[in-house]
């Protein structure tokens, strides 16, 4: 494989898996995970395992470190969801309740 190839795998991987650090920022300051989906993150988190193992399979960093992020970003969700889960939103319900 070209160098230059290797690192538009690098690069393209990088955008992806920054593209989940918006989130687990704004959950962490929020300490909100009512509109986060599980399944979502489970199914990712299966999904970048899978690449990591096909990473390792092809010998390719590429994708063996950007998935590995991933992942890592992923198991964070799922550990701020259990963690978070919907209590802010049924604390907000319950306030609005109140009000009426």
């Amino acid at each position: 494989m070209p160098e230059w190839l290797q690192y538009v795998g690098y690069i393209a991987g990088a955008f992806t898996t920054g593209a989940t650090i918006p989130q687990v920022v704004k959950t962490i300051r929020t300490k909100d995970a009512a509109d986060i989906s599980k399944r979502m993150y489970w199914i990712y988190l299966l999904g970048v395992t899978l690449w990591i193992v096909y990473g390792i399979i092809q010998k390719d960093g590429a994708i063996i470190i950007t998935n590995s992020a991933s992942f890592m970003l992923a198991a964070t969700m799922l550990f701020l969801k259990w963690k978070y889960g919907d209590t802010n939103n049924a604390s907000q319900s319950q306030l609005a309740s109140s009000k009426k």
